[in-house]
């Protein structure tokens, strides 16, 4: 058996400097979440749009990750993380003096422009994957989302901790994320990922969007991608009105979160192992498995330790089945694609995620009766979407049983 080629130190420190930024920047995301609902439910005057700023947040991501990857591309990552963090700073004080001056349309505004950091953090994943070949990629792919476990556990406590620091409730949380986007842009000045070439006049430039929706892998690998962030985020909007809704305190919901985000980042640790080991596609399964356990859960109960178990299944599910997601894509198309691949991936993933998040709470707070039927009906609408995502799994194992590469 030979042994495995060294990895240079610059693939190591791009790798380290990614792992950081996931940890650091990330704690902005769990914090986010955690307030935003209940920051809607302070200014809007209509309890079906008190989860429109985490929908904002994630359609900003959506309308940003086309012209972001595109960026990228050309100036390399680097610049399209410093936008990122520069839309994250701007974002969380445009929201903060929206809850100073009482208004939603403005919180709203900064919802959206956090969404434009959202974007940036979520092509981590990639660069990880740019800066590496070979068994090597899922690893460093799950290394650097396993930052988010650090980012778990300082983001909640610490929106917590500050929640009430000001008159107005939450406008600490959102003054403590801007604050992380500034001292975490500083990270990316150690990255040194080359940019990808230009192609020759002449060169092939790869496929076009519809001919790369057409590739069996790349088409099923979006749509699992697509399901395991939206079911996730459909029931995570929801969690936080859940658990005040049900008696319980803040701090409470904070915890439950808190627990989820761990869940979701802390078996990235081993996830790329898991992949080299037994293949992106009985992965992204297990992954679906685990997101239909939660709502399992979720319908058992309303005590607390039902919240904590489904979050924790729903974060582990949404682990396996994105991280599995990306490994697919990124091994589904060539360096020439790969702007067009990921910007157009990102767009139709955070897409659903707006509606899902959007969704969230419609069902939750206006779908009749009381809390427990709001949670209940969150719960049920994952069923067509996971048989969705499963049968697509099955259809790409018939279609490609040997998993061929560029298909």
């Amino acid at each position: 058996m030979t042994n495995p080629a060294p990895i240079p130190a610059k693939t190591k420190r791009n790798v380290t400097v990614l792992v950081a930024a996931q940890a650091i920047l990330g704690a902005q995301m769990p914090m986010i979440f955690t307030v935003g609902a209940l920051a809607g439910g302070i200014l809007s005057s209509n309890p079906c749009f008190v989860t429109l700023p985490i929908t904002m947040l994630v359609f900003g991501s959506m309308t940003t990750a086309p012209w972001l990857s595109s960026l990228m591309q050309v100036a390399g990552r680097r610049t399209g993380f410093l936008v990122g963090t520069l839309g994250g700073t701007l974002g969380a004080l445009t929201a903060a003096l929206a809850l100073w001056v009482g208004s939603f349309p403005l919180l709203l505004l900064g919802s959206y422009l956090s969404g434009i950091y959202m974007s940036a953090n979520g092509f981590l994943r990639f660069a990880a994957a740019d800066t590496v070949e070979g068994d090597f990629q899922p690893k460093a792919i799950s290394y650097v989302m396993a930052g988010g476990l650090v980012s778990a556990l300082i983001g909640p406590p610490l929106g917590t901790a500050v929640a009430e620091s000001y008159a107005v409730p939450f406008v600490g949380t959102y003054l403590a994320a801007a604050a992380i986007n500034v001292v975490g842009a500083f990270l990316f000045l150690g990255l040194d990922i080359p940019r990808p070439p230009k192609p020759e006049p002449g060169a092939d430039g790869g496929r076009t969007r519809m001919q790369l929706l057409s590739s069996p892998t790349i088409l099923v690998a979006i749509i699992c991608a697509m399901v395991s962030y939206a079911l996730m985020n459909l029931v995570m909007t929801s969690t936080p009105l859940a658990v005040v809704g049900c008696g319980f305190a803040t701090s409470s919901a904070g915890l439950v979160v808190s627990a989820h985000v761990i869940a979701m980042y802390a078996p990235s640790f081993f996830t790329g192992h898991l992949i080299a080991r037994f293949g992106a596609r009985t992965i992204v399964a297990v992954g679906l498995a685990c997101l239909a356990a939660a709502g399992g859960v979720a319908l058992m109960g309303v005590e607390l330790a039902n919240f904590f178990g489904a979050l924790m299944l729903l974060g582990l599910g949404w682990n396996f089945g994105f991280i599995g997601a990306t490994s697919l894509l990124s091994k589904a198309h060539t360096a020439a694609e790969r702007g067009r691949v990921q910007g157009m991936n990102d767009s139709i993933v955070f897409g659903c995620v707006t509606v899902a998040s959007l969704a969230s709470g419609g069902l939750m707070n206006c779908s009749g009766g009381d809390v427990i039927q709001g949670w209940t009906a969150v719960n049920l609408a994952m069923l067509p979407f996971l048989a969705l995502a499963g049968g697509a799994l099955i259809w790409l194992a018939v279609m490609r049983p040997n998993g061929s590469r560029f298909s």
